[in-house]
């Protein structure tokens, strides 16, 4: 096994009715900065749930955030962001939403030029605005890791700090309950393939973490039809959403080899033609089959 340092801050609110806890997450002076993409969560009524719960809090809201988030439209949040002194980012929505929310986090206190530099060049980060989280899409791990994916133009990159770090996230599996088939496919597919390029790699002498990797993709491959099945099996969905947490939170890949490549030719590919990761729309996902 290969040497390593493991360290994960994020505090996780797991479960029915978590949502109503952000009150006591949330710094209560705080100037906060609720994002959130295209208003699925109007819909849905988590958007409800979380302004309900900060109703004594000074919130405003940047709504746009796109799947694959765009540079242009993140520094107009952080051009809002840094106008009212906000000093709280709070991410309602998938993992695109929250990876915004990172650079956006990172940005407003940057002291270059240009922001973009954080992503192209990886500037250094020596400050970012505290981020929470409520999750509404089960599929990149976002919520509990330090890595986001930006585009601008053709280029979609990467870049992580530990000062990114969510400083909690709440997941609720009753908020995914009413997703389209399509992104529940598009995540659990996202969620298998980053187990994947920290497990099918070359062995290192370490058991334990490729039998976490093994049990991470074995709940997909048996959750993943039952969400279709039945989408408003919370227990599914449950372990569905905790799947795909585990699968990039640090945990499995502790001291063993990694690979991205699969995902660095899928960036290229989405940033391009503004494709979904992946499309699920057609497939069938296995009923019985053994990793």
């Amino acid at each position: 096994m290969n040497n390593f340092t493991f360290h994960n801050p994020v505090r996780v609110l797991f479960g029915r009715g978590q949502i109503s806890k952000l009150a006591t997450e949330v710094p209560a002076g705080a100037r906060v900065l609720l994002t959130a993409g295209g208003g699925s969560i109007k819909a849905n009524g988590v958007l409800a749930q979380v302004r309900a719960a900060l109703a004594g809090h000074d919130v405003r809201e940047f709504w746009g955030i796109e799947p694959n988030p765009r540079y242009e439209t993140l520094m107009k949040a952080v051009e809002l962001a840094r106008a009212d002194k906000v000093d709280f980012l709070l991410a309602v929505g998938g993992g695109s939403v929250l990876d915004g929310t990172k650079f956006i986090a990172a940005a407003v206190p940057f002291p270059g030029q240009d922001p973009w530099d954080i992503v192209s060049k990886s500037a250094t980060i020596e400050a970012a605005l505290p981020i929470g989280a409520v999750l509404t899409l089960p599929a990149t791990g976002s919520e509990m890791n330090c890595y986001a994916v930006i585009t601008r133009g053709e280029h979609k990159l990467d870049f992580g700090h530990p000062l990114v770090y969510p400083r909690f996230s709440v997941l609720d599996p009753e908020a995914t309950l009413t997703l389209p088939a399509r992104q529940i496919g598009n995540g659990i597919v996202d969620a298998f393939t980053h187990t994947m390029e920290q497990y099918l790699t070359y062995p290192a002498g370490a058991p334990l973490q490729d039998r976490l990797a093994e049990s991470v993709l074995r709940t997909l491959i048996e959750v993943g039809p039952l969400t279709y099945a039945d989408p408003t099996d919370y227990d599914a969905r449950a372990n569905l959403m905790w799947a795909a947490t585990m699968a990039l939170n640090g945990v499995i890949s502790v001291g063993v080899p990694q690979d991205w490549a699969t995902h660095a030719v899928g960036h290229v590919l989405t940033a391009l033609h503004g494709i979904d990761p992946v499309s699920y729309t057609h497939l069938t996902l296995p009923t019985n089959r053994e990793v």
